[in-house]
Parts: C-alpha cells; sequence; structure tokens
C-alpha cells in the first residue's frame, strides 16, 4: 500500500487526491508499489537551509529529495524518502512533485542521458 502525506501549503499546487495520482505513477515507473512518501512545502528560507546542509548549496531552490529506505525488510511501512518543494521557487509544482519521487525511485537525471527527464515528461502527460 502507497501512503503519500502532504504537510505544508502551497497556492496552485494539485489536491492532495492528484498528489497521490502522481506519486503513485512516478514510483510505478520504477516498480515501487508500496511505502511511505512525505510531500513538503517550504518557504524560500527553509529550502536554502536544507539545500547549504545537504547540498552545499546556500541558494534557494525548487525540490529537494530525502530517500530514506532502501530494499531492506522495514519494521512497518517502507519509508521511501521525502520531497520538498518550495512553491516560490517552481513555476510547475506537478513537476516538481514527480520529479522528487522519480529520485526517491533512485533515477538521477544528471547521469542517466535523459531519461529521468523524459519520463517525467511522459508521467505529466497522463
Amino acid at each position: 500500500m502507497l501512503e503519500v502525506e502532504v504537510t505544508g501549503t502551497a497556492a496552485g499546487a494539485p489536491p492532495d487526491a492528484e498528489i497521490e495520482r502522481l506519486v503513485g505513477i512516478a514510483l510505478a515507473s520504477a516498480d515501487i508499489e508500496d511505502g511511505h512518501v512525505a510531500i513538503a512545502f517550504v518557504g524560500a528560507e527553509r529550502i536554502t537551509v536544507l539545500n547549504s546542509e545537504h547540498r552545499g548549496t546556500r541558494a534557494p531552490t525548487d525540490v529537494l529529495s530525502f530517500p530514506i529506505d532502501g530494499d531492506g525488510d522495514p519494521l512497518g511501512p517502507r519509508e521511501l524518502g521525502d520531497v520538498v518543494i518550495c512553491p516560490e521557487h517552481t513555476e510547475d509544482l506537478a513537476e516538481a512533485i514527480v520529479h522528487g519521487v522519480l529520485h526517491l525511485a533512485g533515477m538521477d537525471h544528471e547521469t542517466d542521458d535523459g531519461e529521468m527527464l523524459a519520463l517525467q515528461t511522459e508521467i505529466l502527460l497522463w
């Protein structure tokens, strides 16, 4: 079973049901059908701190992903990770959600010859 937890608010954000649909499609593309994903909408100050701590860049960004559990046998629902989105630095919130979740699924557009971004575009057309 897939669990999606949404925290924070963002003007123009898709409804929770649409967020869950996008998360489900993105994860299914990597054959992941169960686990827990947290989507957090935060302000520029918070994402700047996270970006500085985890990527060494002291600037706001649109989306960050933090994978948690690998392929182990967790005691409870598998924690797939967190996607943190800064709406004021994001042009398309649905795209940021899919982008972040594809990173949780193990994809990396910086090393995959465009496969992740092509899949992201395809998912957004569904």
